[in-house]
Formats: structure tokens, sequence, C-alpha cells
């Protein structure tokens, strides 16, 4: 009786928690598709009637939404593909490669994880714009990400769990360190492959700053920033401000969510792994 009751109690705390984690996410979609604005709690709560598209039509007429999706999946994808091959040739390199300074050089990777990009920003922006003359352009936007130090975490991480004895018979049979790392490593790291892409996405689709920073032209800010502008110099007109405000968010949270729902086991069956030791 004991045990039941601890296991209905267990229940019921794992739902509360469910429900206070999922209720913001729920009340930005609701907030999202009301055409008049209820800030009661009854307005948490509308009926079918209640709700329309008029918020997301609006800013459809206002921002160039292809053009901006376009510009956030090119920015977010070389970001992805330059942080991936990175993170997957030094994650190799830090597991597998026995050279000397390997343990310091993975101390340092660790130790930038702890360095705020707006420390970087100013410095960065003269390089890249100012001396590299790259700004509006979407290789300036991508330059300054394409390595994550917790891709490389994660791939190191990972590669250490794959048996060294497999690797060991690979370079008997004469294959070099390359051959081992794409016919044998990544064909076992599909999990860490795809939670890096997955924690590398989220960055990149999210950011606002550097993208705002470095490009003056509409034709090339991401989705993030052309929403940005819509919310700061569009929205307070609209009829509904705070819908327009939310439509806004769930046009921008619905890929990373999406994604996430799709890939959850993958990430976290990596992050478990993450955490073990050869």
């Amino acid at each position: 009786m004991v045990r039941v009751l601890g296991q209905v109690l267990g229940f019921a705390a794992l739902c509360l928690g469910a429900f206070l984690f999922l209720f913001p996410f729920y009340y930005m979609v609701v907030g999202a598709l009301q055409e008049r604005p209820d800030p009661s709690i009854a307005g948490a709560f509308p009926g079918p009637d209640e709700l329309s598209l008029v918020n997301f039509q609006q800013i459809n007429e206002r921002v160039p939404l292809l053009q901006a999706l376009l510009n956030s999946l090119i920015y977010t994808g070389g970001v992805i593909l330059g942080t991936l091959t990175i993170g997957i040739l030094a994650g190799y390199a830090l597991s597998r490669l026995r050279w000397r300074g390997r343990e310091l050089v993975f101390n340092i990777v660790l130790l930038t994880l702890i360095v705020p990009f707006q420390l970087l920003m100013i410095p960065m922006y003269v390089m890249v714009v100012r001396t590299w003359g790259l700004g509006d352009t979407y290789l300036g936007m991508i330059l300054p990400f394409l390595v994550n130090s917790t891709a490389v975490f994660v791939f190191r991480q990972f590669f250490l769990q794959i048996p060294e004895e497999m690797l060991d018979a690979a370079r008997i049979d004469g294959a070099g360190e390359l051959r081992i790392l794409t016919q044998i490593v990544l064909p076992l790291s599909r999990p860490a492959i795809l939670t890096a892409g997955l924690i590398t996405f989220i960055g990149p689709w999210n950011e606002f700053l550097w993208p705002f920073l470095v490009t003056k032209q509409q034709e090339l800010q991401p989705l993030a920033v052309a929403l940005a502008n819509y919310i700061s110099t569009v929205a307070a007109s609209t009829a509904n401000p705070f819908g327009a405000i939310l439509a806004g968010a769930v046009v921008l949270a619905i890929p990373a969510v999406a994604l996430f729902v799709i890939f959850q086991r993958y990430f976290v069956q990596s992050e478990t792994s993450a955490g073990l030791k050869e």
C-alpha cells in the first residue's frame, strides 16, 4: 500500500512539473491565436470561436517571412555543417590520437565554455567586418560560430565509448586514421551527431545580436532579426500587440521544438553516454 501511494505521489509530482513546464508554451500558442488581448485567467482557456490566424497574417504582411526563413536556414545550416566537421575531427583527435599536450588542449576547450560571446563580440566585429570586409554576407554571420566547444566535448566523450580493440584491428588491416574515422567511428556515432546538431541548431536559430550587427540589408537578415524588428517597430501599432509578439515567438520556436521532439531519444542516449568514461 505504501509503495502504491509513493508511486501515485511521484506520478502526481511529475504531472505537476510537466504542467508547470508546458503551460508557458501553451499560453504562447493560445495568445498568438487570440484576435483580441485577454489578460484574465479565462483568457488562457479561450473557446474555438475566439481563435484565429490574424496575428500570423499581420506578420506575413509586414515581414518577408519566406526570405527571412531562407536566410535562417542558410545561416543555421552553415553553422551546423562547420560545427559538426570541426567537432568530429577535434573530438577524434582528443579521444583516440595520442600526442603531447592533448589533455592541455582539451582543458583549454573546456575553459572556453565559460567565456561569454559578448566579451569577444567587439574584437570579432572589428576583425570580421572591418578587417575582412564580410559585413552583409552569410559568411560573416557564420564564421564566429564554426567552432562549438560543447560539440567537441560531446564527440570526444562519445568516441571514448568505442572499443579500442575495434580501431586497433582496423589499423592492423592497414586503415589510416581518416578511414577509421569515416568508415568505423562515424557510422556508430549517429546519436552524438544528432545531439551536436540539435544543440548547435538552437544557438544560431535564436541568435539575434551578431546577425543584427553584421547585416544591415533586410534581404540578408535571419528570422530572429526580422521578427525582432517587427516586434519593436510594428507590433505596438496592431490591434493586439501581445498577440503579435507571441505570434513571432511561435514562428521562431516551432522548428526548434519540432526537432527536439523528433530526435529526443537520440539526444537522451548521447547525453547519457557523454557522462560515462571508458
